[in-house]
């Protein structure tokens, strides 16, 4: 069931993405992705804190290949208390990238209404070989996710994500993990 709130969070943050823009450091991706090994159901282990997952905890994002060459993307969150939120969106190839770079728009009025601006940027800046683990980035560096095909890693491999990331430029003193988002783990003031 999808929570009204949450529907919309997609669309905000798409525009938030779309709206960061101006003299960022160029960013490095990585060479190239297969799709097909690519798609399926991701973790999300950690995540720099954005006000439209606050809350959220057991974050999955799963992509599927469609006909027409984009990707179908259903994200999904939970939040204490509520039912598993779900936002379906597509996902876009730039062209040129190698599929490294991928343009998200999350389906709403809004975005069937003026859809270029309402697109976030999604690119793939470290992948392992065996498409096991992702950092997911953007050229502002205010959004950063790393993923993995289990909802655990070990605390070595995570490092070495967290380092990747930090090389890149990204705040990653500010990385909220997963694990410590569940409220049975939470500390009782909202601190990590």
């Amino acid at each position: 069931m999808k929570h009204p709130v949450a529907a919309l969070l997609p669309l905000v943050a798409t525009l938030l993405l779309s709206a960061c823009g101006g003299q960022e450091k160029p960013l490095a991706t990585v060479d190239k992705v297969d799709l097909q090994r690519y798609a399926g159901t991701w973790y999300e282990i950690a995540r720099l804190p954005q006000w439209f997952q606050r809350g959220c905890y057991d974050s999955t994002a799963t992509y599927s290949l469609n006909d027409d060459g984009t990707v179908k993307v259903i994200n999904r969150c939970q939040r204490e208390g509520e039912q598993t939120s779900e936002a379906e969106g597509t996902a876009r190839l730039v062209p040129g990238s190698d599929n490294a770079k991928l343009k998200v728009r999350f389906d709403n009025w809004v975005s069937r209404l003026i859809p270029t601006i309402t697109e976030g940027n999604y690119w793939i800046i470290a992948l392992d070989k065996d498409y096991q683990t992702v950092v997911i980035g953007e050229p502002s560096r205010e959004y950063l996710w790393i993923l993995a095909r289990q909802s655990e890693l070990p605390e070595d491999q995570y490092q070495a994500l967290v380092q990747v990331a930090q090389e890149k430029g990204f705040p990653v003193e500010e990385l909220q993990r997963n694990r410590q988002l569940r409220p049975e783990t939470a500390a009782p003031d909202g601190s990590e």
